[in-house]
């Protein structure tokens, strides 16, 4: 059996490993060393299916559904081991950064305090800016219940981040 092709491959990782691990980011609520993992462990699945994954229409849709596939799986996998979260966080911004770095924690803070379901709707439908249909279908789910979570999820996160949540949201 001759080596296996995987043209495109490469090219196509490159291009999307940044996006992918920006919302894995925004998945783990900030956990940058488990993104790492969800994207390393994503892009290894597309290898395995690149043929199929690349004959697709929307190849960069199908990996955005692996990932947040993933990033669910391996929320069901540890938790029962899951590390419980608090209110101190392990940096603060440094004195020379903007209201960026403090923005994001912000929003971290409050991703990390969903459940994954809704941090994985909020994301998928907020960040990635996918339909109800298309959230619904990459989490496996009905599309009455990305309705619903995405619901609670902003209801909660208005209860989090209080009034001023518009602040938060992206231009």
């Amino acid at each position: 059996m001759g080596p296996v092709r995987k043209d495109g491959y490469p090219e196509f990782a490159a291009a999307r490993a940044g996006h992918l691990y920006r919302s894995a980011c925004l998945l783990t609520g900030g956990d940058t060393h488990l993104a790492e993992d969800l994207v390393q462990e994503t892009l290894g699945r597309v290898y395995l299916r690149w043929a199929r994954v690349s004959a697709t229409d929307n190849p960069a849709g199908y990996v955005q559904t692996v990932l947040t596939r993933t990033f669910l799986a391996h929320r069901r996998r540890h938790s029962s081991r899951r590390e419980r979260t608090t209110d101190i966080l392990p940096e603060v911004p440094g004195p020379d950064s903007g209201g960026d770095a403090s923005l994001r924690l912000t929003l971290f803070q409050a991703l990390g305090q969903l459940s994954a379901k809704d941090r994985a709707v909020v994301v998928l439908r907020y960040w990635e800016d996918r339909s109800v249909e298309e959230t619904a279908a990459a989490m496996n789910t009905s599309s009455a219940a990305v309705r619903t979570r995405c619901v609670r999820a902003l209801a909660r996160l208005r209860a989090l981040l209080g009034d001023a949540i518009g602040e938060y949201a992206r231009p």
